[in-house]
């Protein structure tokens, strides 16, 4: 599309009189066909880009030039302040002079002068402890007395901040307000405000016991900004309060006692912040020490006489007064509103290698309270960003930014806790994710994968983050990945032993399970120990119940034996009888087969000797040292059930030639199955079984009353 075509198009889509229906209904009566209009289409899309590239390309050029001069403005909001201070003391001043000339002339025409708001703003602050009139020297005491009296008489009516109360606080002003949500304006308690020198007390009001408040919030006036809110019907007589990172919203009774409020904040404020300046001016300036009254008194003296007493002064006096010093707490709330975690943390290790082996005068003392509550500002944020509540996305990896910082501001332990919280949060919620279809091998393959390699990463990290820092963060990671465990192993005992799997399949999931937890050996970190306590119980139920399976059947097979010889019918079934028997280990199966498909042996004895070797290899499968004697026992029990068997139908059988090919299956059971088992046992577990041993070398291990039919279901 050509430069002409486009610029034209646009200016018809931005004039003021344009109509999308008309506009669309022209176009359609003016195309040739349906060609003509997907090349306008693609026009028009292709504008859309364009503005809409334009449009981000100006929002990031605009973004840094917004943020610097939000920052002037609060550097020209900040100087005005000061102007503004400096204005009222020069008013005060020469206000000053006629009144100590004609006190109380001037005293009258303020008495006369005083309209009736004045005059309730004026009793409210009485109640709150101000004095009327000029405060000469022998009323000063009892001023402060009366202050410090009216403090403590209305907050014995507020519960629960007698221990907030300091030296030196004093009442200024107080009234009834009613807070509203600040996102929907909906009301949302009555409140009472207690305006002190230095902080503002918000109380609630107790409904059963009139006049009586329960303490809600006190904050520092340092930290305070007030704003006006505009009156917008029937919300008015607002104001705000901003106190980093919440606000809240207040009504006042009338437009008056709103207009009280902002001014006697703002003048405690301007008032707090003049007696700090001064204060830090003060414990700036070097003091003369103590010197008999008529020298200190004479300036000429005052040179000599200090001269001595000098450096003690100068160690005390820790300069303040370098520019990135002054604008630091605001240059920290600026970086935590910008998330610039980096860079606040940095401004804070720049303040203490500058304060290090420094004294603590009251100036650096203010300076650490202000820098001390941004701290705690910047670590409610970093614990938020570590929060379980926020996105889980990224890895391991995606916290390192706030770890790092937690542990440069000396939040190792938090840190670590936070962390790996977090990691629990993340691997909970990707094996609740992980869906659960087709076979169940399929499925633990790949529970196994997201939790080992989320376990894998997780380590890496710590690793990588906790690198140099106190060693019992390990014993809290080491903590922390047995309950891991414990929650993989909930879900995979869940799908393997709870859904009631064969014993292969349960021995193929843990030999998975297995694999993977050997992969974390890499690292150092080694859980196979605890996987294996936490699936013991587990296992030993598989194999009970799989022993109790081969046994049920066994008795059913004894029941219905007829010990006669096996006719496999074709060569083929031979010898695929004839494979199973070399899988299962019996390597002379050859003499035990006869002429054509006859096999020398029953049906019984065969399907034993197959089921058992299949039971000791899944069994081996799952073996680890805690489950030695529960293996050795159900394999003694099992086999016990066989040559009982054989044993009664010995001694019971009448015919000699049945007589003969029993003895024949008791042989090939005590020389070659027994002896199968006992070997592939003891190279499976790494030790020879006694148990075993004993069994195979006695003829006939449990003398069997004839009468008796135990053996025999």
């Amino acid at each position: 599309m050509s430069d002409s075509g486009a610029s034209r198009l646009r200016r018809q889509l931005e004039s003021g009189g344009f109509e999308a229906r008309l506009y669309v209904k022209q176009l359609s009566q003016q195309s040739d066909g349906d060609r003509d209009l997907q090349e306008h289409r693609q026009r028009v899309q292709a504008l859309a880009e364009e503005t809409a590239q334009n449009l981000k390309r100006n929002v990031y050029q605009n973004y840094r030039q917004f943020i610097e001069t939000a920052r002037e403005i609060s550097y020209l909001e900040s100087e005005m302040y000061q102007l503004s201070h400096l204005l009222t003391e020069q008013k005060s001043s020469l206000e000053s002079i006629p009144l100590a000339l004609l006190p109380a002339a001037a005293a009258g025409a303020a008495a006369a002068e005083d309209p009736a708001g004045a005059g309730s703003r004026d009793r409210r602050r009485g109640q709150a402890g101000f004095l009327p009139g000029p405060a000469g020297a022998s009323r000063e005491g009892a001023g402060e007395e009366g202050k410090q009296r009216t403090l403590t008489t209305l907050l014995e009516k507020v519960e629960g901040c007698r221990h907030l109360l300091e030296a030196g606080q004093y009442l200024v002003y107080n009234g009834d307000l009613v807070e509203y949500e600040a996102d929907h304006m909906a009301q949302l308690q009555r409140v009472h405000g207690f305006l002190m020198n230095d902080c503002l007390l918000v109380a609630t009001w107790l409904p059963q016991r009139r006049g009586m408040y329960r303490y809600n919030a006190l904050y520092p006036l340092d930290g305070l900004a007030v704003v006006n809110v505009k009156d917008n019907p029937p919300m008015k007589d607002m104001f705000k309060l901003l106190m980093f990172p919440e606000s809240r919203i207040f009504q006042a009774e009338n437009a008056k006692i709103k207009r009280e409020w902002l001014e006697v904040l703002e003048e405690t404020k301007r008032a707090l912040s003049e007696k700090r300046r001064r204060e830090q001016e003060e414990a700036a300036a070097p003091r003369a020490p103590p010197q008999v009254t008529s020298k200190a008194s004479n300036p000429f003296e005052e040179d000599d006489d200090d001269e001595p007493a000098l450096p003690e002064v100068e160690e005390e006096k820790v300069d303040l007064s370098m520019e990135w010093i002054q604008e630091l707490p605001e240059d920290l709330d600026v970086c935590i509103a910008q998330r610039d975690f980096e860079g606040a943390v940095d401004l804070l290790d720049k303040l203490n290698h500058y304060l290090e082996d420094k004294p603590s005068p009251p100036p650096v003392k203010e300076l650490r309270a202000k820098v001390d509550e941004r701290v705690r500002q910047l670590t409610e944020v970093l614990v938020f960003e570590l929060s379980p509540d926020r996105s889980l996305r990224g890895g391991p990896k995606a916290t390192r930014r706030a770890v790092s910082q937690l542990i440069r501001l000396g939040q190792c332990t938090k840190a670590c806790e936070l962390f790996l919280r977090n990691r629990a949060a993340a691997v909970h919620t990707a094996i609740r994710q992980l869906r659960i279809e087709g076979a169940t091998l399929l499925y633990i393959h790949k529970l196994c994968h997201v939790f080992f390699t989320s376990l894998l990463e997780t380590a890496k990290e710590f690793e990588t983050d906790f690198a140099g820092t106190d060693s019992g963060c390990y014993s809290a990671f080491v903590v922390w990945a047995r309950s891991a465990m414990g929650m993989f192993v909930d879900a995979f005992s869940k799908q393997v032993f709870d859904s009631k799997e064969s014993l292969s399949t349960a021995a193929e999931c843990v030999k998975v399970a297995k694999e993977h937890c050997q992969q974390l050996g890499d690292i150092g970190l080694d859980l196979t120990f605890i996987i294996h306590a936490l699936l013991v119980r587990d296992i030993q139920g598989a194999l009970h119940s799989y022993k109790e399976i081969i046994i049920e059947a066994t008795k059913h097979r004894n029941s219905e034996e007829m010990w006669r010889r096996m006719n496999l019918m074709t060569p083929e079934a031979l010898g695929k009888l004839k494979e199973e028997m070399r899988s299962c280990g019996v390597s002379n199966f050859e003499q035990y087969t006869g002429d054509d498909c006859w096999v020398n042996l029953s049906y019984t004895v065969v399907a034993f000797t197959k089921q058992t070797m299949g039971f000791l290899e899944e069994a081996l499968k799952l073996y680890f040292p805690e489950l030695h004697m529960v293996l050795l026992e159900s394999l003694v029990e099992v086999i016990l059930v066989a040559v009982q068997h054989v044993d009664y139908s010995l001694r019971c059988e009448q015919d000699p030639e049945k007589k003969a090919f029993i003895r024949q299956n008791a042989s090939f059971l005590y020389e070659t199955v027994l002896p199968v088992v006992e070997k592939r046992f003891e190279e499976g577990v790494g030790k020879p079984a006694k148990q075993l041993q004993d069994l195979r070398s006695a003829s006939r291990l449990i003398r069997v009353n004839p009468e008796s039919t135990t053996s025999v279901v």
